[in-house]
């Protein structure tokens, strides 16, 4: 094991299966001669060629529908967007081709693409540069939503995605492209719809993803000098769901907070929340929680973003709720 960057285990984790298959490709805005926005593609210039590492125009539409053609004649292409806002320009490409070409060709062609950047809140980059997508993508059958929130989720999930036979939407995040952890340097694989316990607890479940899973950690351990004790889940695959992890750990718990920087309405909380009421509604002791970003557009100033995103002390507040604390 080794202590490295989020940014240097996706950077590894790229490296890795491009000398492993040469149909894997990546294309984006400024990934080969500037390394990438955030370095993720820094040394695959260098290292693989300018026929592998494809520095794009500004034409988010275009690179994306170049890459899903490119994955139908049998590459595997990740497509990096700067940021996942300029996903928003590739829509059509993603919902309406990605995400159906296999279903409309009664399986004749696959698209093993995967579209990868950093999504959601930042520092300061206002409205429309901090949407937390993951909700847009997770509604479209067809799509696997990936949000890893360590360095060695980040190595084992991308490559899993990279191998992956369809099309997959992988959010990282800005915030934590400098966050370190321990990585297998070794072959490292985690499957794709496989959620894990962070850390284990008795009294509430809090369910947390991406950056959103360290305010969770932070919060619990600050709970636990309250004697409350929290088991934090950390879906890690979106879509598709580990729905037997979440509900097994609200069947010991009887409690659930459930924690996303998205807006509240039709946010994945609110699908978590329907799943957990539907599945186990008996065994709960209190209402599912929600703690979700504002409805609001992100502001730029810095108190007003703080006050639009989850905090540690509103995760405490909501932990007090269903415990009936307040």
């Amino acid at each position: 094991m080794a202590q490295m960057a989020y940014r240097d285990a996706l950077n590894q984790a790229l490296r890795e299966e491009m000398a492993r298959d040469p149909r894997v490709f990546l294309m984006g805005e400024e990934v080969g001669l500037y390394e990438g926005a955030y370095k993720v593609s820094k040394g695959l210039l260098q290292e693989f060629g300018p026929k592998r590492v494809i520095d794009t125009p500004i034409a988010e539409a275009g690179f994306t529908g170049v890459g899903i053609g490119a994955a139908m004649v049998g590459l595997r292409p990740v497509i990096e967007m700067m940021t996942f806002n300029f996903a928003i320009l590739a829509l059509d490409q993603i919902v309406n081709h990605a995400a159906k070409i296999s279903y409309m060709s009664g399986g004749q062609y696959r698209v093993p693409i995967v579209i990868r950047g950093p999504g959601g809140a930042a520092f300061q980059l206002a409205a429309q540069h901090s949407q937390s997508m993951e909700s847009y993508f997770c509604h479209v059958p067809g799509l696997k939503v990936v949000m890893p929130a360590t360095p060695a989720d980040a190595k084992g999930l991308l490559k899993s995605a990279i191998r992956d036979d369809g099309p997959v939407i992988f959010i990282e995040s800005e915030v934590l492209y400098g966050f370190r952890g321990e990585v297998d340097e070794e072959e490292h694989l985690i499957p794709l719809g496989v959620a894990e316990v962070k850390r284990p607890g008795e009294d509430v479940t809090i369910v947390a993803w991406s950056k959103t899973l360290h305010l969770a950690l932070e919060a619990a351990e600050a709970l636990e000098q309250e004697g409350v004790s929290c088991e934090v889940v950390d879906p890690r695959t979106l879509r598709p769901l580990d729905k037997e992890t979440i509900l097994n750990s609200v069947r010991k718990t009887n409690r659930v907070v459930v924690l996303e920087e998205g807006a509240r309405f039709s946010g994945v909380g609110a699908e978590l929340a329907s799943l957990i009421s539907e599945e186990v509604f008996d065994l709960l002791d209190a209402p599912v929680y929600r703690v979700p970003g504002i409805d609001v557009p992100m502001p730029y100033a810095r108190n007003l973003e703080r006050a639009k995103i989850p905090t540690k002390e509103r995760v405490i507040e909501a932990v007090h709720h269903v415990l009936y604390r307040q």
